[in-house]
């Protein structure tokens, strides 16, 4: 497919976000607007609008590479994910409600303490930095390996251009902008996956219909393992129990998307919201694994060698931009670029909240919208976007997919105490050590780093999957149990009733 077409798309496409964010910032831009909407944000757009949010860039072109390798059993992982979205929704919301909470680490303050206060959202600012960084860096390299090469432009322009385009589209309008243009990115995203199944069936020379029931009657369609316990990684059990915890930490605990739920006016508005993005969001990677299967099942019928592929992550790209038509490999670039600047501009706007409320203790002023605090905003917004692009070309710099996964890795497992500090506040009524937070919060990811590496029952074959993050934050809160002073007292309790 030519470059100059896909960047024609590009440039269409971009010019209507900047559009939308003219329109929704134009009667305001303060603080307010910025990091809560207002609070007058329809549940529904936010529902919709969160589902190209938590469907990254990295999502949309993994999950369909790896069903070759373990067919529809990331499906046990989704609804773990569903599991941990109720408990979001029925546990965790009505807590930051009835806080009234903007930036959501401020109740680690008010329960625990100040140090596991900036503690926890320091946390956050670092692994959501390198986690945004990461998924961004690897849709940039397809980007520059199918439009930016062909006029040699430099890697570090590629990156530093994307985000100064989501920049531009975010400072003003903030989350106000970025629920509209969420919901935008969202339907390109659903459009390309739908479409992306039509054009293979197509090309196979069947209808849609014929395609899913190929799908479901291919080995790709088994879902459920029940199989050695221990020793798989991909076992129901561990898919489901990790696949909760792993929504209740990184989407529960994450000031991104839970600041999209904390703009809306009452928490019957934000648990419908929740509800319905949970039942998008299964039905959605449904989809995403189907277009899998019928990869793998075009590939097959159609003899297309497949071996020279650097990662299974190449083959949605490679089929759609080079096997496929014209009209097809558009779609997949709009698909893949709405899912990847729907998480960007996100991230960029909550790290930015956090940061102006748990550092610069915006919430704590007189006046939140003081034209010199917006001021102070926008600076803020453009160093985490500088930020996130030295983060990037850092990892262009190492240039080694295995180092740069282990960093990634290691943001992840941060998130792991995260949990263990809010698990410990809602489910005990002990103090903390306030002082020794940060360091079990650092010590409590090697701890199970070294665990996960020299396998954690000796002589067994037991492998950790996705219910690491689980293991995490128990580690967590024990070293908290056991060096608590005592039960808070009763005055204290009372207050955060």
């Amino acid at each position: 497919m030519s470059p100059i077409t896909l960047l024609a798309f590009l440039v269409v496409y971009f010019g209507v976000l900047l559009s939308v964010s003219h329109f929704t910032a134009k009667k305001s831009s303060d603080n307010a607007t910025f990091f809560v909407a207002n609070k007058n944000s329809k549940w529904y757009m936010v529902a919709f609008g969160m589902i190209g949010t938590a469907l990254s860039g990295v999502t949309f072109i993994s999950v369909p590479g790896a069903v070759g390798l373990s067919n529809f059993s990331y499906f046990q992982f989704v609804l773990g994910n569903a599991l941990g979205f109720l408990v979001i929704a029925y546990v965790l919301l009505p807590l930051y409600y009835r806080m009234n909470l903007t930036s959501i680490y401020t109740y680690l303050e008010e329960r625990l303490g100040h140090r596991s206060y900036k503690t926890g959202a320091m946390i956050f600012l670092i692994s959501r930095t390198i986690g945004s960084a990461f998924r961004l860096y690897l849709v940039a390299i397809i980007l520059q390996k199918f439009i930016f090469d062909a006029w040699n432009v430099p890697f570090a322009v590629t990156v530093a251009v994307c985000l100064l385009l989501i920049w531009l589209y975010t400072n003003k309008g903030g989350l106000k902008t970025i629920i509209i243009t969420d919901m935008l990115q969202t339907f390109f995203l659903l459009l390309a996956v739908i479409l992306s199944i039509f054009f293979m069936a197509d090309g196979l020379g069947i209808s849609v219909f014929e395609a899913f029931e190929k799908v479901k009657d291919s080995t790709y369609s088994q879902i459920f393992i029940w199989e050695n316990l221990l020793g798989d990684k991909n076992h129901f059990w561990k898919h489901m129990i990790g696949g909760a915890f792993v929504t209740i930490a990184m989407t529960g605990l994450d000031q991104d998307l839970m600041q999209k739920n904390l703009s809306m006016k009452t928490i019957g508005e934000a648990q419908k919201n929740m509800l319905t993005f949970t039942g998008i969001f299964v039905v959605i990677n449904l989809f995403f694994l189907a277009v899998g299967a019928l990869l793998y099942i075009y590939v097959g019928e159609k003899g297309i060698d497949i071996s020279a592929l650097r990662t299974p992550d190449y083959l949605y790209p490679e089929i759609a931009l080079n096997n496929l038509t014209l009209v097809a490999g558009i779609i997949f670039m709009m698909g893949l670029t709405a899912a990847t600047f729907a998480t960007t501009d996100s991230a960029l706007t909550a790290l930015t909240t956090s940061f102006c409320i748990d550092f610069l203790n915006f919430n704590k002023k007189e006046n939140p919208n003081d034209p010199k605090l917006v001021r102070s905003r926008n600076i803020v917004h453009l160093v985490f976007s500088f930020i996130m692009l030295l983060v990037i070309l850092g990892f262009r710099i190492i240039n080694d997919d295995s180092v740069v996964t282990a960093i990634f890795t290691a943001a992840s497992y941060t998130y792991g105490p995260l949990l263990g500090l809010f698990a410990f506040g809602i489910l005990t009524k002990m103090q903390v050590n306030d002082k020794l937070v940060p360091f079990f919060c650092v010590l409590s990811p090697v701890l199970l780093f070294l665990l996960n590496t020299y396998y954690i029952i000796p002589h067994t074959t037991y492998r950790i999957g996705f219910e690491l993050i689980m293991y995490n934050a128990l580690i967590t809160a024990l070293l908290l149990a056991l060096t608590s002073p005592g039960k808070m007292s009763l005055e204290k309790q009372a207050s955060l009733r």
